[in-house]
């Protein structure tokens, strides 16, 4: 399944993603996973993310492995996304699949 072959939506997220809007972040991921077979994410760059919302999309990323779909990120993680990501201990010991995911990383071979 590739992105270029498959019926896509775009899920725009405001720029608060924390414990309080997670609920409706989690809505609307699924509305979007549920109508398409891919969801690209777009995450604003002056985004105020937390731990929630990482969690959340690793959630996501699951939740669309186990059912067939693909989600990305239209860009790659930064600002406040990207703080989070290296406070958390994310970005130490990342598999090929979570730099792609995060960072559109390919692995060299």
């Amino acid at each position: 399944m590739t992105l270029q072959t498959e019926a896509f939506e775009t899920v725009a997220l405001s720029s608060a993603l924390t414990i309080r809007t997670v609920q409706s972040i989690r809505d609307l991921l699924l509305a979007g996973l549920s109508s398409a077979g891919a969801l690209v994410v777009d995450i604003p760059q002056d985004a105020e993310c937390d731990l929630s919302f990482v969690q959340l999309m690793e959630s996501a990323r699951v939740f669309a492995h186990t059912h067939d779909k693909i989600i990305t990120l239209r860009n790659p993680a930064s600002n406040g996304l990207l703080s989070i990501l290296e406070r958390g201990g994310f970005t130490t010991e990342m598999d090929p699949s979570d730099r792609f995911f995060w960072f559109h990383e390919r692995q060299m071979q």
